[in-house]
């Protein structure tokens, strides 16, 4: 194989003898430490691949470092994720926990007023915690029905009312802040003339 020096040195006089007289001294001459310039070119290009193949060496220790530090990070993520859902799921529920130590005293009395009032407490309790989450009622009976809120699940002859006026809630609807979270079940009236 031809380095450069002796390609250099035959294209410019490749029958020229005083040409290759010429290499043959660069080729045996030699630096001030008593090595020739090829033995000097050789162990600088050793030198070169050496730092090069270190820096490539750290390039990839620093590549696997990020890696590792990306996978801890995704992990430290979705351990946070859990742990806040398990915190406000569980602040939920400690939410219902009035609601049910009302019912148990509900059921503790022996007399009809006393388990009426207990089941109102109840549903004050209940209503509160509702509220209290951003979930509210949505109001529709006498009101014309509206299928973006409501289920007619029925009709009912009236001469009272208009038609698709609702005239019973059979199962209350309820949003969430502006999001519906369930739809109210509703009977609509049917007018009849006579």
């Amino acid at each position: 194989m031809e380095t450069e020096a002796t390609a250099t040195a035959h294209e410019s006089a490749p029958h020229d003898p005083s040409a290759a007289a010429s290499f043959d001294e660069a080729a045996s001459a030699t630096t001030p430490t008593g090595e020739s310039e090829f033995e000097s070119s050789d162990v600088d290009l050793r030198a070169e691949l050496a730092a090069a193949q270190a820096l490539a060496s750290e390039r990839l220790n620093e590549l696997a470092y990020a890696r590792a530090e990306i996978d801890n990070v995704r992990k430290r993520a979705m351990r946070s994720a859990d742990e806040r859902l398990v915190s406000h799921r569980k602040a939920l529920l400690a939410k219902f926990l009035p609601v049910l130590d009302n019912l148990q005293r509900a059921l503790a009395f022996d007399d009809s007023e006393g388990l009426r009032g207990g089941l109102g407490a109840t549903l004050r309790s209940f209503e509160n915690l509702l509220v209290g989450e951003s979930v509210v009622a949505i109001e529709t009976l006498g009101k014309p029905f509206d299928p973006h809120i409501a289920e007619a699940i029925a009709t009912r002859e009236t001469t009272e009312h208009d038609d698709d006026v609702v005239v019973e809630d059979v199962q209350r609807g309820y949003r969430l802040g502006e999001d519906l979270l369930r739809p109210a079940m509703v009977i609509v009236a049917k007018r009849t003339d006579s």
